[in-house]
């Protein structure tokens, strides 16, 4: 009776192959050999697979230098066989799927003359967001780039890295055209930038939110041109020089309808024609800054906003060359007050007339919702609003009293009006060297301890910003934190020596 035992075992064995052979249709194909019968030491018969010869244990492919005919490999010894076990298959080979792509996190580009990239543009193509490009100190002749990303860092490190147009320039705009996100731009020098239109920049902004700090713009038709969709440029530490066309119609910095624009420590200086600053953002934050034309200089306004705005002016050195193509040194809605909030804080800054003949201080048209002077010095006597602004002190002889300018404007039902107050006007003698642009006081000038608290902004909401200076401006293109509070009026609470 044993021997038909032995028959339904093996019959049912080859059955258990054929089914295994049915349901493994997705698998590689198996070779015709399928191994061979072993008794299990328990009556019946086991089916030892065939070991590949073209395979190592892990299913891996064997080396491609082996070239000899594949020989049968004895099958390993079971101590303990499982028939009922499922049998697993060999993996596949490596490359039967292809390997998972992962993302690289940010990388660092390096730029220079030595290295795999020797030019920004090249950088400007491989970065992705997120990345850091550091470029070598040196001159990049005709290199000209766009840059669409988010959360890039643009810095030279070891000195600066100096770009010349050469006639060069990115879609007919810019040296550098940018429109990507949050981008930073450090220690790079922009020069000679030209365009077929005349409106050339060094940097073409149009869209995100920029940062250019410790740069130099010089001799470009603009040195920063923006558009005017939802961005904000910040600006710090940076210079612009002999930028602006004779036409008029570039300038220095030249911003459009964007919400927000900020300049702090800043050098703009011997403007080609145009204004040293022109902004139609809503929101203007220009402090610490040095605005002066000085000699030869052709600039129009010292500082522009055509379309009004909420402007705060604080602790800025603004001069008026005596070559200048205007007559007035600030001017506010001369293109229309048509933004929804028209305001000025002019608050602790050094204003100095040097050109011949009269003007004025302050342009303004009807539409001013609200203007705050305190504690500005007024160096010159021809411009005909000398007496509005320092009037307290210069001819009712009551400093620190406010006083309230009619703005010849409404505002729901009730009169705007100005308060100006701690206005002095003086001559270039009290400061240390006038000439030579350098506006601290003289110990003798008379002003220590004139300072007056300026208040806050009249804002619509009712907690408006504390319009005190933090800070004074430091030549060249830096700021210098004050150790104390304020004591004298003007741009600089450090006297001169």
């Amino acid at each position: 009776m044993q021997k038909p035992i032995r028959h339904l075992v093996l019959s049912v064995t080859a059955a258990a192959l054929q089914l295994n052979a049915a349901s493994a249709q997705s698998l590689p194909p198996e070779p015709s050999y399928k191994g061979e019968l072993r008794s299990d030491g328990k009556g019946g018969v086991v089916v030892m697979p065939f070991a590949d010869p073209g395979r190592g244990d892990n299913g891996e492919a064997a080396p491609s230098q082996k070239t000899e005919p594949p020989v049968a490999q004895q099958p390993r010894a079971s101590a303990q066989p499982n028939p009922a076990k499922p049998q697993v298959a060999p993996r596949p080979a490596p490359d039967a799927t292809p390997p998972a792509v992962i993302a690289a996190g940010p990388t660092t580009l390096r730029v220079g003359a030595g290295r795999e990239l020797r030019t920004i543009a090249e950088a400007a193509k491989r970065a992705r967001n997120g990345d850091t490009i550091l470029i070598d100190p040196g001159v990049y002749p005709a290199d000209v780039a766009v840059f669409n990303q988010d959360r890039l860092v643009i810095r030279a490190v070891g000195g600066r890295a100096q770009l010349n147009a050469n006639g060069a320039n990115a879609e007919g705009k810019a040296i550098w055209v940018m429109r990507g996100g949050d981008i930073l731009v450090e220690n790079i020098e922009f020069h000679g930038a030209r365009v077929p239109d005349h409106n050339g920049a060094g940097i073409r902004f149009e869209h995100g939110k920029l940062t250019v700090r410790n740069c130099l713009f010089a001799d470009n038709e603009n040195g920063i041109l923006t558009s005017g969709e939802g961005s904000e440029l910040n600006i710090e530490n940076s210079e612009f020089d002999h930028n602006g066309t004779e036409a008029g119609n570039a300038h220095q910095l030249y911003v459009g309808s964007i919400p927000r624009l900020k300049v702090i420590g800043s050098y703009f200086h011997n403007t080609a024609g145009g204004h040293l600053l022109k902004s139609r953002a809503d929101n203007n934050f220009i402090t610490y800054n040095r605005l002066t034309d000085e000699a030869g200089g052709q600039g129009s306004y010292e500082l522009e906003f055509p379309n009004g705005g909420v402007n705060y002016v604080i602790g800025n050195i603004i001069e008026q060359a005596p070559t200048t193509q205007n007559s007035a040194i600030i001017s506010v809605g001369a293109e229309g007050m048509n933004k929804r909030r028209n305001e000025l804080y002019l608050v602790n800054n050094t204003i100095v007339d040097d050109r011949e003949g009269g003007g004025n201080f302050l342009k303004m048209p009807t539409g001013l919702q609200a203007l705050k002077a305190v504690n500005n010095l007024l160096v010159g006597s021809r411009k005909s609003d000398l007496s509005i602004f320092a009037e307290d002190v210069n001819h009712r002889g009551e400093p620190g009293k406010v006083f309230q300018v009619d703005l010849g404007t409404r505002v729901g039902d009730t009169r705007a009006k100005g308060e100006v107050s701690n206005n002095f006007s003086v001559s270039h003698d009290v400061f240390a060297q006038a000439a030579k642009y350098d506006y601290r006081l003289r110990e003798r000038s008379g002003l220590a301890g004139k300072y007056l608290p300026p208040g806050t902004s009249m804002a619509a909401s009712g907690s408006g910003l504390d319009l005190a200076p933090r800070a004074e401006y430091a030549h060249r293109a830096q700021t210098r934190r004050l150790a104390a509070a304020p004591t004298l009026p003007g741009a600089l609470q450090t006297p001169a020596p």
